[in-house]
């Protein structure tokens, strides 16, 4: 079935999620990308490796921006994307969680609730396109 025809298959809150991850991908993963120290400085971090901080940022970016490329497309499309978000959002939580062990800075618990909301969506869709 092309994608033309698949669009019905698509719920539009759904659309609309890949979107809004969009923005906030670009709004955090920017300066992140170009500014990682004085980025995690804000949210208390006193020590920082701008380069694996980037690769935080340029990993933000990639998914944020296909997630809004893939806004339009078919249901295969939503699918692999919802996989690949599921995947980046469980193994971050999985990563938020040891580092809060290893007793991270306090706002890493805002970070841990952003990726496990975006967990919880991405898994309702996922549930939902089967």
């Amino acid at each position: 079935m092309p994608a033309t025809e698949q669009a019905h298959l698509i719920p539009q809150s759904l659309r609309t999620w890949f979107i809004i991850h969009f923005y906030l991908d670009i709004i955090f993963g920017l300066p992140l990308l170009f500014l990682p120290t004085i980025t995690l400085g804000l949210f208390g971090w006193e020590t920082v490796d701008p380069a694996t901080t980037r690769l935080v940022g340029a990993a933000l970016m990639g998914i944020g921006v296909e997630s809004f490329l893939a806004r339009n497309k078919g249901i295969e499309t939503f699918r692999g994307m919802l996989n690949l978000k599921l995947i980046w959002s469980s193994s971050a939580v999985l990563g938020i969680i040891l580092s809060l062990i290893d007793d991270a800075p306090s706002m890493t618990w805002m970070f841990l609730i952003i990726f496990a909301s975006f967990f919880g969506i991405w898994f309702y869709y996922r549930l939902k396109l089967k």
